[in-house]
């Protein structure tokens, strides 16, 4: 039996987790090994077969100030986590996303079990943003790196890491872009009504700076368009009163949708809340890929603390050409970004507006779905990365 411990945080690293313990179960299977899966990461991993020593789903933020509510609970966890590895050591390690606790707990790792391999899947976006941390505390911690995207697998074996670009993972969760119709018949909605998807929210922080600018913006399109309806899937039932009162405290005409995991993919309402739309307005992170393997047009937009912004502007001098990961697959503007100040509620509306009503603008959009989906990769991707991981098993 060979013990597989696998660490990530927040609802988009829970996914791409529970992608692959599903995938790792299928190879070992066929290859007559046996695994034990145990993690750190939520409910989807939980149900895909992982055995959890902390719910890291709702530990998570951007920026500086905004992360100071989470030290303690992720140094609580981190030691808790620790003190397991060492009384029960992994025969593997891998790495998903979630760069400062996953550096931490791989130096410690690499410390206490310095012979045992790594692997760092969906690394630190540093070929993005070189600016931003340290390429280096990366390669100290992983033996091999699984690279989702053409660049990124480049920029890493640029630094010396062994990568292997494995094309990326969500282009197994939509082989086939959902039914819209029968998404919307699922919802109880009319096939001929007019659907806005509002996705503000994964970090709590976003409630607080990113939410009150995007339902502003809603509402002024729901000034201009006033037969739509909005449908506000939600990630984390915390969240849920918090944004039930921003409904109406915008006079929204939106339903709240429970899209918190349920284990098997096809119950995930989230996901028809987003196949049911005729646009999404949503926060910049993977849910973006989601939609664009969707066929669903989308204004992506993000805002973060002003302090943090400003710092990251005027100290760290940070810049990056597209924030999206849509935008970022191929360094193309496919999809509209509104990044803090330049996110206005008119700027936002006039965007969601133009996509619905501009048939061109619309077919445009999905074009540059098509060309970023064939260089994504092919699938089946989660396969793919969990032979990679099994073969430094031996």
């Amino acid at each position: 039996m060979s013990r597989i411990f696998i660490s990530t945080g927040e609802v988009s690293g829970d996914l791409q987790g529970a992608l692959l313990v599903s995938a790792l179960r299928r190879q070992a299977q066929a290859q007559g090994r046996q695994i034990e899966i145990v993690a750190i990461g939520g409910d989807r991993m939980a149900a895909a077969g992982a055995t959890l020593l902390g719910n890291t789903s709702s530990i998570g933020s951007v920026g500086l100030f905004e992360s100071l509510p989470f030290v303690l609970p992720t140094l609580k966890l981190q030691r808790r986590v620790k003190q397991y590895l060492r009384s029960h050591p992994p025969d593997l390690t891998v790495l998903i996303d979630y760069m400062g606790p996953n550096l931490e707990i791989g130096a410690h790792l690499r410390k206490v079990h310095p012979q045992h391999p790594m692997v760092y899947y969906i690394a630190p976006q540093h070929w993005v943003w070189e600016r931003i941390g340290n390429p280096q505390k990366v390669l100290a911690v992983c033996d091999r790196l699984l690279a989702i995207f053409p660049r990124e697998a480049d920029y890493w074996q640029k630094k010396g890491a062994a990568v292997t670009w494995v094309g990326h993972p969500l282009l197994d969760k939509f082989l086939i872009p959902p039914n819209p119709l029968t998404a919307r018949a699922r919802l109880g909605l009319d096939p001929a009504a007019q659907v806005i998807t509002l996705l503000p929210a994964s970090r709590r922080q976003e409630i607080q700076h990113l939410l009150p600018v995007m339902f502003a913006a809603a509402q002024e399109v729901q000034r201009r368009l006033p037969q739509v309806q909005f449908l506000v899937p939600v990630s984390l039932p915390s969240y849920r009163d918090a944004i039930a009162q921003a409904i109406a405290d915008y006079g929204l005409n939106a339903q709240l949708i429970d899209a918190s995991p349920q284990g098997d993919s096809s119950h995930d309402l989230g996901q028809a809340a987003i196949a049911a739309a005729d646009l999404a307005l949503s926060k910049s992170g993977t849910v973006n890929l989601e939609i664009a393997l969707m066929n669903v047009p989308q204004v992506v937009m993000y805002r973060l603390n002003p302090v943090t912004a400003w710092i990251a502007e005027h100290i760290v001098r940070f810049s990056a050409d597209f924030i999206s990961p849509v935008n970022l697959v191929e360094f193309k503007p496919v999809v509209p970004e509104f990044l803090q100040y330049h996110g206005t509620p008119t700027a936002v509306a006039d965007a969601v507006v133009t996509l619905l009503t501009d048939a061109a603008a619309r077919q445009k959009m999905l074009a540059g779905y098509a060309s970023m989906r064939q260089a994504l990769g092919a699938a089946p991707v989660c396969d793919r990365a969990a032979q990679e991981i099994l073969s430094l098993l031996e």
